[in-house]
């Protein structure tokens, strides 16, 4: 499977952005899907993932309440809509996925996109 992430950009405290993830070579309805992110000089960090249903969805605590992850496995894509972002959400995000149920580590996902990067101004 080759994952697309998509989306970045430049953005102003409070500002809004929507991530896309284009899958193909796959099915993408098997996967649960992952988006992640990292800061310069931090490790990868679990942002939010979303199984192949769509049903649920789990979140960092440091983003809850602020971003949407969503998937429309018709157009083998999944999103990551942001709102009220913050500085700290600066990182370059991945997005991935796994065959596996929602999994919150890195580890556990099996191909990975290049990652687009985010950058939010105070």
């Amino acid at each position: 499977v080759q994952l697309q992430a998509s989306g970045g950009g430049y953005v102003q405290a409070g500002g809004s952005l929507r991530l896309s993830c284009a899958a193909s070579g796959g099915v993408f309805s098997r996967y649960a899907v992952g988006w992640f992110r990292q800061a310069p000089g931090k490790e990868r960090e679990f942002v939010a993932a979303i199984p192949w249903s769509g049903i649920i969805s789990y979140y960092a605590d440091s983003v809850k309440g602020r971003f949407t992850i969503s998937r429309d496995n018709a157009k083998n894509t999944a999103y990551l809509r942001m709102n009220s972002l913050k500085p700290e959400d600066t990182a370059v995000y991945y997005c991935a996925v796994t065959t596996t149920v929602i999994q919150t580590t890195a580890r556990e996902y099996d191909y990975w996109g290049q990652g687009t990067h985010v950058t939010v101004s105070s």
